[in-house]
């Protein structure tokens, strides 16, 4: 479920992005109980200061918030799709870089996008 990339930001990022994306895909929902710190420190082998500033960065962005004595909680009121949104045009945007930097066209990346299925997988032509 956790995976880290040395070359993808600082490890709080990490966890940031990786409650985003549980959120975006529905693995996660708005109301559920974040892991303690310290359990989620010891699950990912990370310092679990790495885990309370990566759920301050959530809080501060509105996604979670802290119920002194009960936890860390997914906010109720969390836009979900509006991370679903943010998240997709991320990753637009690195592609589009990508297709720039290639030197290529706004309908070879066309093309490329529709020759990719769903599951990732080249459609035959």
């Amino acid at each position: 479920m956790w995976e880290f990339d040395l070359k993808a930001g600082p490890i709080y990022a990490q966890i940031v992005r990786g409650v985003e994306r549980m959120l975006a895909n529905g693995k996660m929902k708005p109301g559920d109980k974040l892991p303690s710190a310290r359990e989620l420190a010891a699950a990912l082998k990370v310092n679990p200061n790495t885990v309370i500033h990566a759920f301050s960065q959530l809080e501060m962005a509105q996604v979670a918030e802290t119920r002194r004595g009960l936890g860390t909680f997914v906010r109720e009121d969390v836009n979900v799709e509006g991370l679903r949104l943010r998240i997709l045009q991320e990753a637009a945007q690195r592609f589009w870089s990508e297709v720039q930097s290639l030197g290529l066209s706004l309908e070879d990346a066309q093309k490329a996008l529709k020759n990719v299925s769903p599951n990732g997988q080249r459609e035959a032509e």
